[in-house]
């Protein structure tokens, strides 16, 4: 398997960057009858994960996914980074392809 971080341009600044997930996402419950005291840790999978660059980045995420699903999946690094995990260095080379037709230097790989 081959990892790499998926980076995309910030729409302010102009440089690459990625989002992190620092700590999983924390869902609480309301009751009109009770209260409920239980909060229901849970982490974001990749896609929800490049669903958060929304407005970040300067290209739509839903249109980065659509083209990434295509060689690789979407998935949350062992430090919460956004990587594509891909079965052979012939998807990496077909995605980085892609991405220039489709965004120009918009979308980055890297290590």
């Amino acid at each position: 398997m081959i990892r790499l971080r998926l980076f995309g341009r910030c729409r302010i600044y102009h440089d690459p960057v990625s989002p992190v997930l620092k700590e999983p996402a924390q869902i609480g419950w309301d009751s009109w009858f009770r209260d409920i005291d239980l909060v229901t840790p849970r982490k974001l999978k990749g896609k929800e994960l490049l669903l958060r660059t929304r407005g970040w980045w300067s290209v739509e995420p839903s249109l980065v996914a659509d083209v990434v699903e295509k060689y690789g999946r979407l998935m949350v690094g062992e430090k919460g980074e956004l990587m594509v995990e891909f079965h052979n260095e012939a998807d990496v080379t077909a995605l980085s392809l892609d991405l220039t037709e489709n965004f120009k230097d918009q979308i980055l790989l890297a290590p």
